[in-house]
């Protein structure tokens, strides 16, 4: 996004030449002829960086880069000052200044200060989206075996040069945080800001806040002026989780900032301009929230240009399997246990289990049999009771078993956990150790 400068200059040819400087190198200059035109110019646009004279009318330079600094502190000052005040530029450095530059200036020495706050601005930038990568590696991959997946990757790679908002569907546990990710990191916003939020876990005073900033004075405890996310987000994407939680009023300011690319901070009076693009995901019903109007058309239609829908791990059971080994890999070398894998009985289970989590409980299924498991394979007895218990309402027709079978087996299992011990076993059981012994003989 191309960086906006304000620049207070009392003298006209100075004025003149600055401006034409920064325009001819691609930066959008709007110039002023003292403190108190530029405070009121600020009041009513964003800018990045302000240039301006120390020596003026009305209100000098340093008394506007103070009140820069208190009410826009991420906004950067280049100080000018006549060769006699030096000191002047020096404590408006202390007090917060970015640079100074000295009359009779060189333009290209100006020039060369302003493309070091923005290489600046830049690296900070692309710190957030080094961080959203480095937290992107930590994820699980997508794991695709099954057809419905496959799907979803083929939408995500036909979006690669495209910068269409994207609504997300699925049950909670589907994965819709990581395909935002992805979406994110196969764009041509790859190497820019990556910024979530999730929508359901503020009150709505808190979270238009956090979404767009606000100014000094907002509320009670608004020390400071403040970026919200959708600013910070200016040139990469944001990824809204769970969209429908949001209450009317944060509905319309978001479809401003979606429609028009701009919004104003709580309490702010100016607009502020971005280019951000969207990503939002819910686990609710869309069309029926959209009946009830409980969510807005005109920003449903604006947000879900693509509409991408994860389908429930029980309708894709050929990712169980690879999904499993891949969480077994991931939590393992924590452990420091030397598990080679999942028993041929555990993973069946695994495969007939509904999975209400999806995938996130999946993942805290295996990592807690990995806790337990004394063993070199993950063995029914680490997986939840729970999926033991239900075993037997999901189990495939064709491996029922009869209840002899089921006794004997349970029976075995009795005998193994008192090590071997038949009369404590019988014991346990409450049948006699010749009653054991005949249904262990049995088959």
């Amino acid at each position: 996004m191309t960086m906006k400068i304000i620049v207070a200059e009392n003298e006209d040819i100075t004025l003149k030449n600055i401006l034409e400087t920064l325009h001819e190198a691609g930066y959008e200059a709007t110039g002023v002829k003292d403190g108190d035109e530029a405070r009121q110019m600020m009041e009513k646009a964003s800018f990045d960086v302000l240039v301006t004279d120390i020596k003026m009318p009305r209100m000098n330079g340093i008394e506007l880069m103070e009140r820069v600094k208190e009410k826009y502190p991420e906004m950067e000052t280049i100080i000018i000052t006549g060769f006699g005040s030096i000191s002047s530029a020096v404590d408006a450095m202390k007090k917060g200044a970015h640079d100074y530059i000295t009359k009779p200036f060189d333009l290209d020495e100006l020039l060369l200060k302003v493309r070091k706050i923005e290489e600046q601005k830049n690296l900070k930038k692309e710190n957030v989206a080094l961080k959203a990568f480095f937290a992107m590696q930590n994820e699980a991959p997508v794991i695709a075996k099954s057809e419905s997946i496959k799907n979803v990757l083929t939408v995500i790679e036909s979006l690669r040069n495209s910068e269409c908002n994207v609504l997300i569907t699925g049950e909670s546990g589907t994965g819709k945080n990581l395909v935002a990710k992805l979406i994110h990191a196969t764009s041509r916003r790859k190497n820019l800001p990556f910024l979530s939020i999730n929508c359901a876990t503020l009150t709505e005073d808190l979270l238009s806040s956090e979404l767009f900033g606000h100014e000094k004075g907002a509320f009670t405890g608004a020390i400071a002026a403040k970026q919200g996310l959708v600013e910070i987000a200016d040139t990469g994407t944001l990824f809204l989780d769970e969209i429908a939680e949001l209450s009317p009023n944060l509905q319309a300011k978001l479809l401003k900032a979606v429609e028009e690319g701009e919004f104003y901070r709580v309490g702010g009076t100016k607009p502020i301009k971005v280019s951000v693009r969207f990503l939002a995901a819910t686990n609710q019903n869309v069309k029926r929230l959209l009946s009830e109007g409980r969510f807005r058309e005109d920003l449903y239609y604006r947000l879900s240009i693509m509409e991408l829908h994860i389908p429930p791990l029980r309708e894709r059971t050929e990712d169980i399997k690879p999904l499993s080994i891949f969480f077994l890999q991931k939590h393992l070398p924590e452990s420091n246990k030397k598990i080679e894998g999942i028993s041929e009985e555990a993973m069946n289970i695994l495969m007939n289990y509904s999975f209400p989590g999806n995938v996130r409980e999946l993942e805290n299924i295996i990592e807690r049999a990995i806790i337990l498991e004394q063993d070199t394979y993950i063995a029914p007895q680490s997986l939840p009771a729970g999926l033991r218990l239900l075993q037997i309402e999901t189990i495939d027709p064709a491996k029922i078993k009869t209840v002899d079978e089921l006794t004997k087996e349970y029976i075995e299992k009795v005998v193994k956990m008192l090590d071997g011990n038949r009369t404590k076993a019988a014991e346990a059981l409450g049948i006699s150790r010749t009653s054991l012994w005949k249904i262990l003989k049995e088959g």
